[in-house]
C-alpha cells in the first residue's frame, strides 16, 4: 500500500504544471538585458591621445587648464575650489538627436562631476540650464557627509528629474562603465549593464517631475533639438576613457 501511494503522489506531481514565473515590471534594474540601441559604426570621441574631438563650452577652443591627458585617460583635475574647477565643463564639436553613448569613467574620495547630453550653447548661461544630466558621484561619501543629498543626485541617476534606485558603481577608483541611449523621446542610463533609470522625454510623468525641479525656471532645458554631449567640471578629480558614440 505504501509503494502504491508513493507512486501515485509521484504521478500527480509529474502532471501538475509548473508554477507560473513572476514578472518584475517596475522601472527599475532588476533582470533587465542590456543590448545595443543602434548597429551603426562606433565613432571614437577620445582615444587616449586627442581631444580634438572636444572643445570648451561656450568656446572655441579646448581648455588649457584644468584638463590633461595622462595614461591615455581624460582627467579633470581636482580644484580645491569646491565646484568651481580650472578648466570649465567641455563638450564634443559635434550635435546628436539619436545616440547611443559609453563612457568608461573612474571616481576618487568626494567626485563629483556629469555626463552632458542635449547641450544647447547660450551665452553667459551655464551649462545645466539646457542639459539633462547622468550624475557621477561618490555616493556613500555624500550620503555620510550631506544630509540634504536625494537620489536624484546619486549616480546614474537623470539629475533632480529621475531618481537612481540601486548605487550598481564599483568601488572607488575602479573603472565604470556610463551607458546613455536616446532614441526619439525615449531615454535609458545604464551603469556597468544595469539599467538605472529611463524615461520619455515631455510626458506628463516627466512634465510634473520637471516643475518640481531646479531646472522649472529654464526652457531652455532639455529642448526637443540636437544638441552637444558634455563632460562637468566641478573642480574634482575624475578620469574618462573609452569615449564613443554611434547614432542611428
Amino acid at each position: 500500500m505504501r509503494t502504491l501511494l508513493s507512486l501515485l503522489l509521484m504521478s500527480l506531481l509529474c502532471t501538475c504544471d509548473p508554477a507560473p514565473k513572476t514578472v518584475d515590471t517596475a522601472t527599475d534594474d532588476t533582470g533587465m538585458m542590456e543590448s545595443p540601441a543602434f548597429s551603426s559604426t562606433w565613432e571614437v570621441l577620445f582615444d587616449g591621445s586627442s581631444t580634438d574631438k572636444w572643445r570648451s563650452y561656450n568656446k572655441a577652443t579646448f581648455p588649457t587648464r584644468g584638463w590633461r591627458i595622462e595614461n591615455d585617460e581624460l582627467m579633470v583635475e581636482h580644484s580645491g575650489t569646491e565646484e568651481d574647477g580650472f578648466g570649465g565643463d567641455i563638450i564634443t564639436k559635434d550635435k546628436f538627436t539619436d545616440f547611443e553613448l559609453e563612457v568608461e569613467f573612474a571616481l576618487t574620495d568626494t567626485s563629483n562631476s556629469g555626463i552632458f547630453y542635449l547641450v544647447q550653447e547660450i551665452e553667459s548661461t551655464p551649462i545645466w540650464h539646457s542639459a539633462p544630466e547622468y550624475q557621477l558621484l561618490d555616493d556613500e561619501t555624500y550620503k555620510a557627509t550631506y544630509e540634504g543629498l536625494t537620489l536624484a543626485q546619486c549616480t546614474g541617476a537623470n539629475y533632480d528629474m529621475h531618481p537612481q534606485k540601486i548605487n550598481h558603481s564599483n568601488p572607488i577608483g575602479e573603472w565604470n562603465k556610463a551607458r546613455i541611449t536616446k532614441k526619439g523621446n525615449h531615454v535609458e542610463h545604464w551603469l556597468n549593464g544595469n539599467l538605472v533609470i529611463e524615461y520619455d522625454l515631455y510626458s506628463d510623468d516627466w512634465k510634473a517631475r520637471y516643475a518640481k525641479s531646479k531646472f522649472a525656471d529654464y526652457p531652455t532645458y532639455a529642448q526637443d533639438k540636437p544638441g552637444h554631449l558634455g563632460l562637468q567640471d566641478h573642480g574634482h578629480l575624475c578620469r574618462f576613457r573609452n569615449i564613443r558614440v554611434r547614432r542611428e
